[in-house]
């Protein structure tokens, strides 16, 4: 496959485990067990997906997330933990986290959300019709994935990306919350939606769209989103 991933778990046997699994089905696996010596080795390149525990010593999950992004190191982060309270999920993709998976999990789990993260990050590289996305002085650059306002890059963690670039692709579409978590979370239906709604104020205050009156991403009351570039 020539993925590279970076497993960072300070628990030896679940490390161990997981790094055996995933190089049995063909990835290229790097160890850290702290958060420190994660940030370190993220910031040097190379690495495709960063797979990352919650709870580790001295800098935890959620501080090794907001330093790589702070340090514009955009590589997907899938967090592992075993918290499975919905405020704690947030507060990862708060700090840019890209999914989240709960302990204990079924390997094949891991390995289908690791796949996804892969392919859309791939994809976003690959697109066959790469276009550059312009909205007041917002602009989208879909080839290189990146998000500039008044000439400034944003940092963006991919699912915040995710969900902005698919609503500029169907800009005056009302898109129902399911059809979001369905299309950017690749969630089922009956998932709970507060996520959807969480990002859009996210991304609001990023590209600086007024939420009292919003001028690009607009709600639709008890159905879900219409994004706007006029």
């Amino acid at each position: 496959m020539g993925y590279r991933i970076l497993l960072v778990e300070d628990e030896v046997g679940i490390r161990v485990a997981l790094e055996d699994r995933l190089r049995v089905v063909g990835y290229e696996v790097e160890t850290a067990d702290n958060g420190r010596v994660a940030v370190e080795r993220a910031s040097e390149g190379g690495i495709d997906l960063i797979i990352l525990d919650l709870i580790l010593p001295g800098m935890d999950g959620l501080e090794v997330c907001q330093e790589l992004r702070q340090r514009g190191i955009f590589t997907p982060v899938l967090m592992l933990t075993a918290r499975a309270q919905l405020e704690d999920k947030l507060r990862g993709f708060a700090q840019g986290a890209d999914d989240y998976l709960t302990k204990p999990f079924d390997f094949l789990e891991l390995l289908a959300r690791t796949k996804a993260l892969l392919r859309r990050s791939v994809d976003a590289d690959a697109d066959e019709t790469p276009r550059t996305y312009k909205f007041g002085n917002v602009t989208l650059d879909a080839r290189q994935s990146t998000v500039f306002v008044d000439g400034e890059r944003l940092s963006l963690s991919m699912k915040e990306y995710d969900l902005l670039h698919f609503f500029v692709r169907h800009a005056g579409e009302t898109l129902a919350r399911e059809r979001l978590l369905s299309e950017v979370w690749n969630y089922e239906r009956g998932m709970p939606t507060r996520t959807v709604d969480v990002h859009v104020g996210w991304l609001r205050r990023k590209i600086k769209d007024d939420a009292r009156n919003p001028r690009w991403i607009r709600t639709v009351y008890g159905i879900g989103y219409r994004f706007s570039k006029a």
